[in-house]
């Protein structure tokens, strides 16, 4: 993800236009010229409004919702939420991409949106992978020390409905929505388990989530788990593994396993320790131009070994791509999720609104693309299905997938 674009500020001015809309502004005595008056803003003068013949134009393209709102105004049986009835028609504009990555965010989801990325909040404790082919919704993670491990919420299991609401893809958000809450407040949860169905009452509580982990595994082997690209990922990341080498590591694995990505920054920076000055992703946008990221000279030299799987997916995906392309990391696991785009998160008026938006696809260093296609490990394992929902204790070996890991990693440095 990143900041804002010159296309992102062409549809804030086009979101401007629609709320102009909604707001009955078309209704004030309009007059057209064929000329750009000014810099093209609309020119104010008493009642009149005056425009140019190609923003009037454009304005008529939302007649519809200006005609739609008019008769709700009049006829619906309570009295209507304005506001509530313009999210929705943000909501709906950006729906209509057809992308499952670009959405609108009202001024609280917004505000939560960061606090996310901050990880600090109040809530049962688990991260969620949303399936957006299937509708399924399942839990890759559950937080050390969070309601949701004490309650006995595992790793693996398809989240089905959070109190009264069904819980798929679309309406995941609402869910999360839900197990936020106060502390000590408590939230119905049923999961899916293989065939069987559980139910959990879950007390919500001050949740910090932590982004990092390590351990020292036998032989001198370094293990870092990484499990977003957020908050202070690439700062904790960096002082975990200096830690870990002034221990005396003499070889790496990084385990992105169930990791959703994040900013695409973060997996420069993580990249940028290990690998000499080079290519880590190209972003292809709509205009055919292309941005390049890149790390800078210098670098650890050390043994690296990298763990993915179905779950790890965009950043997970620059980085495990990166170190493949390049030749720096032998990658282990089995085909990771596929998501190769990449979005801006921007802020939308003045009210504290935001949205994200589909902005480039991506493509490792090789050329190779990534959507819907994943990168496909080195080595290929898969987690047999009787361990896959399996709460593992950080760096123990009984993972089939992080031995396998670790064997080949141990290989290395008896060379």
């Amino acid at each position: 993800m990143k900041h804002m674009s010159r296309a992102s500020c062409k549809l804030l001015i086009l979101l401007m236009i629609l709320l102009m809309m909604l707001t009955s502004c078309s209704l004030l005595p309009t007059t057209i010229t064929d000329s750009v008056v000014g810099d093209s803003a609309p020119q104010a003068t008493g009642d009149t409004v005056t425009i140019s013949r190609a923003e009037y134009e454009r304005l008529k393209k939302y007649e519809e919702l200006d005609e739609l709102k008019t008769i709700v105004d009049t006829y619906f049986y309570q009295e209507p939420s304005e506001q509530d009835m313009l999210d929705g028609a943000e909501m709906g504009l950006l729906y209509g991409l057809n992308d499952p990555y670009t959405y609108f965010y009202t001024p609280e989801q917004y505000q939560k949106m960061w606090a996310d990325d901050e990880g600090d909040y109040a809530g049962v404790g688990i991260q969620i992978m949303a399936n957006y082919t299937t509708g399924v919704c399942t839990i890759s993670r559950v937080f050390l020390n969070s309601p949701a491990l004490e309650a006995g919420i595992h790793k693996g299991d398809i989240l089905v409905k959070v109190n009264d609401l069904d819980v798929v893809a679309t309406t995941l958000n609402d869910a999360v929505d839900i197990m936020r809450g106060e502390e000590d407040s408590f939230v119905n949860i049923q999961v899916l388990r293989e065939d069987q169905v559980l139910d959990f009452v879950v007390a919500r509580a001050q949740i910090h989530v932590n982004w990092v982990n390590s351990c020292m595994l036998d032989n001198d082997i370094g293990y870092i788990a990484l499990y977003e690209f957020s908050g202070d990922c690439s700062v904790t990341f960096q002082a975990q593994m200096e830690d870990l080498v002034a221990k005396g590591a003499k070889a790496l694995i990084i385990d992105l396993r169930d990791n959703p990505g994040g900013w695409v920054d973060d997996a420069v920076k993580v990249a940028d320790l290990f690998m000499p000055e080079g290519d880590v992703a190209t972003l292809r946008y709509r205009d055919g131009h292309e941005e390049n990221y890149k790390t800078k000279a210098g670098a650890l030299d050390i043994p690296l070994t990298v763990l993915v799987n179905e779950n790890s997916a965009s950043a997970s995906e620059i980085l495990s791509g990166a170190f493949q392309d390049r030749g720096r990391a032998t990658i282990v696991g089995v085909k990771t999720y596929g998501k190769g785009v990449v979005q801006y998160v921007l802020p939308v008026g003045t009210r504290g609104a935001g949205m994200q938006l589909t902005v480039a696809q991506y493509f490792t260093p090789n050329g190779n693309e990534v959507h819907h296609l994943g990168i496909t490990p080195d080595v290929v394992i898969e987690m047999p299905e009787e361990y896959a929902t399996m709460m593992y204790e950080l760096g123990d070996l009984s993972d089939v997938q992080l031995k396998k890991a670790y064997d080949l990693t141990l290989e290395k440095i008896s060379q």
